[in-house]
Parts: structure tokens; sequence; C-alpha cells
């Protein structure tokens, strides 16, 4: 159906306010009720639209923009965990600085306009070590995590309490007039509950209990806990909750979204991950069209895990594939097909909460859904389409609809389509990497050794292997097992190409082996199967042999039960070749060396870089380097990236702050790293001199390393035919939603960022073109005018549109009638 420049009005007539109490009956002006419609927010019903971002996995320096682009995108609620494992790494000892100030983060929230979710936990998985627990925790005596279990309830409730006693104090609660209107105690618990029975049923029952004596003056929620105790509201968690969500608890509480997966976080070893911005659209009109009131989006923005924050092999860039990269660069069209939901969900937003839901079946798996006041004068309906391959045409109130496959048409006044979730009007964006002149122009490494040690050198000694996390108490990845055999000529094998086996079982994560200090290989688990076990030709001598084995975890497990039993490291070793036979090491007596000399050397800072001898490195190098270098300041002012492809497993420092862990030898099973390019931010960059240290474990060349520009100055556009009219504007005014829309005709609309402007066409087709945003191609047919119709309506222009007209283009003929037309641009953005 086609309405040219149609503006609609929707009256909305003062509806009644139910509002309940903020948690067990009565009224409330002030702080955060519900009932089984909505969240009552001071006194008012809202719809949420929310995004996860959390606090540590950005600068400071970068939260306002990435806030002020999640609001721009339609956000007006964030959400963040609280970070036990940070706040309180020692025990008794609090940090909220830098980083750590969750604080100053919900204060610049608020400022922002927008709501708070504070998922306090303690536990909160994550994909962070240890599931956000301080390593402190698993040594308390008798203790079991997340179970009825007095010395974990007494810390865990200790932590809480200060926690929420922080946030009043500072007055953030929605109940106190700060932005915190709902608070999360536990999370995701029903996956492990049964495991402990009655205690686990005793144990939410006792948490749900303690957070609600609080007091907080907002609701509690438990994602994905089906017997969250009243008035703890049940969440779901899950990429279809509209159709996955059996729903809250009790019929007084209403449904909210707490995690919906933008993608799929990525383990060193995995592909690419992927979640098309149809299919997140579609999920979410589906959850509101369902009565749901709040969604949010896991993750909005995931950051970097710096350091050795990431668990169990998590990759070092976290949920990139949000629609704000790890950057916080817009992913397009991701943001902005969302921000139009958004808008076209608010156009719905009486209806929704105030109207009477119904719902028609127009065809085979075709329905519409309707909210309605008749006597309000408001109506909305979502058309869906629940077919995922073939499209539809359907008749709703007298008109006829096309619905394209698995999609949502949203109508605010049940006859106009304002927005369909598989129609996408927004840009598409492609990020670029561009070596840095600036930075690259002294990069000139200079290399130092890590000493092998020997078991005369490891302080502390025992009989067998000692346990990894145990030892190393999370203060490093790395534990030397060091032990020595002697051996004589007639032990060893005759042949000179023969040699004894060098056989350990470990747990995991990581094992780097050498023999009489020369090294001998490296073997790892994966985030399934972290065990391993290690066997290689190992050459031998007769007399003394030193045989040193470095274990390394690569992150802490976050997930499952009995998180405090969770061993890694060496177990068992033997030599298997000797003419004597098999011999058993594991009880050989060893020495261990908690983490390498540069890591309590501190080489990766200035003044530690000093304590060791440097000399010039050239090409590849051995196992256990460090490497050294400095660099200017990339040009600019955007986002600055290191490209990692020519060395293998580390970590990197900037200035003395760890940047994360990379590992681009791990192939995915397509053969190539799961991450090579690795975020340095800019907030930790000087303009000039700054220090650059990397460790390399197993190898590598340092003088491929580069620095990175990155932007998304590459905008593209790709419109149908089929589109639904666009949204220009709307607004609120005494009670009546005006909407502009425009929906002549298709229009392909482009915007450069930063007051760029276009100045090249890099592709332009309207025919049947295919592709992606970077790497489109003709496909049978394209008129020929394409490319110079593009470039004289943006060429220059900080924005442009073009109208997917064949008057527009097709002056010289149609190459192919009748046949359904794409318009398909790419063009560069530069600043003139």
């Amino acid at each position: 159906m086609t309405i040219l420049h149609r503006v609609l009005v929707i009256s909305t007539l003062l509806s009644l306010l139910v509002v309940s109490a903020v948690s067990h009956g009565g009224k409330a002006s002030k702080g955060v009720g519900y009932d089984g419609r909505s969240l009552i927010v001071n006194g008012k019903r809202e719809l949420l639209f929310s995004g996860s971002i959390h606090y540590p996995r950005s600068p400071p320096e970068m939260w306002p923009d990435i806030l002020s682009k999640a609001k721009k995108g339609g956000l007006n609620v964030i959400q963040t965990y609280v970070f036990w494992n940070l706040h309180e790494p020692v025990q008794g000892q609090f940090n909220f600085e830098g980083n750590n100030d969750v604080v100053k983060f919900i204060k610049m929230i608020g400022e922002h306009g927008m709501y708070v979710t504070l998922r306090v936990g303690p536990f909160i998985e994550a994909e962070w070590n240890f599931g956000g627990f301080p390593y402190w925790l698993r040594e308390v005596t008798n203790i079991t995590f997340r179970s009825d279990n007095p010395p974990f309830k007494y810390h865990m409730k200790k932590f809480t309490k200060m926690i929420i006693q922080k946030m009043k104090d500072e007055k953030l609660f929605a109940s106190q007039g700060g932005p915190i209107i709902l608070s999360q105690i536990e999370n995701e618990y029903n996956n492990i509950e049964l495991a402990f029975e009655e205690e686990g049923t005793r144990y939410v029952q006792w948490a749900g209990t303690m957070a609600v004596g609080l007091k907080t003056g907002v609701p509690w929620v438990m994602c994905k806990q089906r017997d969250a105790p009243d008035p703890v509201i049940n969440t779901c968690n899950g990429r279809h909750c509209g159709d996955t969500f059996t729903g809250p608890n009790r019929p007084n509480k209403p449904a909210l979204w707490t995690e919906n997966w933008t993608a799929q976080y990525r383990v060193f070893g995995d592909p690419p991950s992927q979640r098309t911005a149809e299919d997140l659209a579609f999920s979410v009109a589906r959850f509101f069209s369902k009565n749901g009131t709040l969604a949010n989006y896991y993750m909005y923005y995931g950051g970097t895990n710096f350091g050795r924050t990431g668990s169990s092999f998590v990759t070092t860039r976290y949920y990139d594939e949000a629609p704000i990269d790890e950057f916080g660069l817009l992913r397009e069209p991701k943001w902005g097909h969302l921000r139009d939901l958004h808008s076209a969900l608010r156009l719905c937003k009486k209806a929704l909460l105030w109207g009477n839901p119904s719902v028609e079946k127009l065809g085979e798996k075709l329905e519409a859904r309707i909210y309605e006041k008749s006597e309000a004068g408001i109506c909305a309906a979502f058309l869906t389409n629940n077919d995922t391959r073939i499209a539809a045409t359907a008749t709703f109130r007298g008109a006829r609809y096309y619905l394209p496959a698995h999609s949502i048409s949203i109508l605010p006044d049940c006859k106009t389509v304002v927005y369909n979730t598989q129609k996408i009007v927004a840009q598409h964006s492609a990020r670029n990497y561009k070596i840095s002149k600036v930075a690259n122009k002294k990069l000139h490494w200079e290399m130092s050794q890590e000493n092998i040690p020997n078991i005369n050198d490891a302080p502390t000694k025992s009989q067998t292997p000692l346990e990894l996390m145990s030892t190393t108490k999370d203060t490093t990845d790395f534990l030397w097992y060091t032990t020595s055999i002697e051996l004589g000529r007639r032990d060893l094998p005759f042949k000179k190409n023969i040699h004894p086996i060098l056989q350990v079982s470990n747990l995991g994560h990581l094992m780097h082996a050498f023999v009489n200090g020369e090294y001998i290989g490296t073997e790892h688990g994966n985030n399934i199967e972290k065990s391993f076990v290690f066997r290689k030709p190992i050459p031998l001598k007769p007399g003394i042999n030193h045989i040193s084995l470095l274990g390394a975890t690569v992150g802490f497990p976050d997930s499952g039960v009995y998180l405090e039993r969770r061993f890694a490291g060496v177990r068992t070793v033997s030599i298997q070749g000797l003419n004597t036979g098999t011999v058993d090491l594991s009880n050989n007596g060893w020495g261990h060396q908690v983490g390498l000399n540069g890591e309590s050397l501190r080489v990766f800072t200035q003044e530690g870089s000093h304590r060791v001898q440097w000399t010039k490195a050239k090409g590849s190098g051995p196992p256990l380097t460090w490497y050294k270098a400095y660099f200017d300041a990339p040009e600019g002012s955007g986002p600055v990236a290191i490209q990692m492809d020519t060395m293998a497993k580390g970590m990197v420092w900037v200035n003395g702050k760890s940047i994360g862990r990379y590992w681009v030898s791990f192939l995915s099973p397509l053969g190539k790293p799961s991450q090579s390019v690795y975020h340095i931010p800019r907030p930790f960059l000087k303009s000039s001199d700054n220090l650059l240290v990397v460790l390399e474990e197993t190898g590598g060349n340092p003088d491929g390393i580069k620095i990175l520009n990155v932007n998304r100055e590459t905008v593209c556009s790709y419109i149908t035919q089929y589109h639904p009219p666009t949204v220009k504007s709307w607004k609120r005014e005494n009670n009546v939603v005006h909407t502009v829309v425009d929906d002549a005709k298709p229009k392909a609309h482009l915007r450069c960022p930063e007051n760029k402007v276009i100045v090249n066409i890099d592709f332009a087709s309207y025919g049947d073109p295919y592709g992606a945003c970077g790497n489109y191609a003709i496909g049978n047919c394209t008129s020929p005018n394409s490319k110079k119709v593009v470039e004289q309506h943006c060429l220059g222009k900080n924005t442009c549109s073009v109208s997917m007209t064949p008057e527009t283009f097709n002056k010289d003929g149609d190459s192919c009638p009748n046949a359904p037309k794409t318009l398909a641009i790419q063009a560069k953005c530069a600043h003139d």
C-alpha cells in the first residue's frame, strides 16, 4: 500500500495509569514499580530499549561518545554488570578508580538522560575471568560457590550490601532521583540449580529475599530463573524471547528481556560470528508484539578484554558485531536499522501500554497482533510473516500488505506501514584499516629473551607438579614446572635419528616445553576440551637433563558448577622410548616459578624496561622473547589498532597498559586467525614516544607488526523496490503523535561520519547487484547511468538521497524490464 508524503495523526487520549507498588502494592510516584503489563518508572509506564555496555571494557575517555551513540540509536536504558574481582582484588582492599569507576559511569548515563539496569550478581559470567569472582574467594575455608553454603553467602551478601550502599550514598536509585531502575541478583542460576538439589533451591530463595531486603526502591530481577521468588521478576535471555520465553512466573510481573544476543562472543579458534540486523529487528519487534516492554541488547557495545580479564579462551575483542563495534564506531546497518525500529515502536507506545491485545490469523504462517482501545482512538498492529523462506501478501482491515519472508511490519495506526524488519533503509558501512605513516616511521624493534629456569632456579619445591590456579593465584597466566633426570649412554637410543618422547598430560589450557633450554614445542586445548596431552620427541644427552615446562591458562573459567574446584596445569609427565623403558617423572621432585622474569621486572613499563638488556631484533625471533619499540601517535583523532599477523601468541602493552592477549596462531576452521587486529585506545597514547612492548611466547617476526588507523569511511546503501515507507520524523505534542511518512518512492540515503564529505562513488548499480558493503558486484543487469546519476546527487556532500525510480536511472531504456530492481551504492568519505 502506497501513501504519498502522508502525515499520520494518531490521537492519544489520556489513559488511566495503573501504578503498582515498588514491589508489593500501593502507589508510587517516585521509584519503580510494575504490574503484569510493564515497569512503572516514577509513576509512568515506559517502553524500554536497553543495551549492555560494560565500564571496564573501554577507558573512561570513551564512555561519553559511546553513550551518546547509544542514545542516538534510540536507547533509553544502559545495562552493566558489577565486576567484583576488579573492585575487591584483594580481600578488604577496594578499587573504584579509572576503568573501575562504576559510580562515574552510572552518573554519566544519567547525565545522558538514560536509565540503568545494574546487574550486581555478584556472579556475572560475562565471559569475564572467573565469572567476576575474585581469586581470594576460592581460598575461603569450606566454601562452595553459589549454593546454600554459609561461607559463600556471607561473602556474597557482604559485597552486595557494599555495592548497594555505595549506590544509595550517591543517590543513584530511581527512588532517590537517580537513573537505576532495575537491579539483578545472581545470573542464569537455573543452569546449575539442579546440580545442587535442595541446596540450590534454598540458595536462590535466600538470594532473592536477601536482595529485596536491601530496600533499594526499585525491583530486582533474576534472568533465566523460573522459580525467582516474589517479588523478584524472572526474565529471559536468548535470541528469540518473543517465542521461547514461557513468561513471568506470576501474572503480576511484566515480560522483560535482559539479554538479546547481538551476535556470539568468540573464543580463540572460532570463525567470525554473525547475526543479521534483520533477524535482530524481527526478534525485538516480535517480543514487543507479544506484551514485552523491555528488551536489552547484549552487547550494544562489547569493547575490549584488556589485560587478563577475559575468561577461558575468550578473544580480546568482545562482541565486535554489536551495533557499536569494538573501536566505538557505528556498525551499519545494525545500528541504524535498530534505531529505526525503536522509533517505530515508540509510535505504538500508547497502544502497546494501554490497548487491548488480540490476534488475527491472516493466512498460513501469517498473523496480525493488534493493540487497540477504540474509545481512546489508539490502535497499533504488527503484521507477521513467520515463514522463513516465502514472502506473502496479506489482507488486513480491507487493505493489502506485502510481507517479506520472516518479517514483521509495524502499523502504529493499524493502517500505515512505517517499518518492516526485513527491509533496511539505514545505510551500511565497511570498516577500513589503514597503515599509519606517522606511527610506523620509527618502529624499530629490540629484543630481550626470557630466561628458561631449571630446577635449581625454581624457588617452590614439591614432590609432584603443583596445581596451576592455586599456585599462581590469578596473578599471571604462567607457571614454570622444572625437574631433571640423569641418564647414561646406555639409557639413550643407539640410532642417531631416534629420540625419546616426552609425554605430559595437562588439565589446560596451554604448555610450552623446553629441554636443556631448547624449545621443543607447544600444545594447547580449546574452549570445549581444555585438557590435552603433549607428545613430542626430545633430544637428550648423557648426564643431567633439565626439563622445563611452562604451563599457562588463557583466562579462568566463568560458568558451570563448582568453579572453586576447577584445576589446571601439569598432571603427569613421562619419557617414553628409553632403552630402559618408560620413565615416570610425575614423582621425580619438581621446582616451580610463578610467572616470567619479565613480568616481575615489569619490562613493559618505561622504568622496568631498563632492568634488562636489549639487542637489535632481526626478523623472526625465538620463543619467550620480549620485544620493545617506540612510536608516535598516528595521524588524526580516530581509533587506533595494531596488526599482529606475523606473531603467534602473547600479550601487548602500550605505555605500560595491557591491551590484552593476542593469539593469531590459533586458526579457525576457515584457516584464519580468530583475531589478528587489536585495539589500542587513543586515550592510552601520548603524542610521541609511546612505549610498545610485546611478549611473544612461541616465536614470531615483529617486523610485520603495524600500527593502523581505523575508520568506517566506506558508506553504502542497498535498497529494493519492496521497501516500506520511511518515517521521516515524529513528535509528540499534547498527547498527540505526529508522524511524517515519506513513502512516495524508495530512496537510498548516505551520510558521512564526522563532517566528512563523499569524495568518490566506488560502486553504483541500479539493477540486480549483490554482495555486501565493501564487496558489491554487478548482477545480470544494471543501468549504465548508475554511477553518473549517483555522482550527480552525492559527490561533495555530507549527506545525500537518491530516488530509486526508473525515471532517474533508465533514460536510455530499461536493461532488465519487468524484473524487480535493487539499488546498491558504495561511497568513500573523507575531509574535503
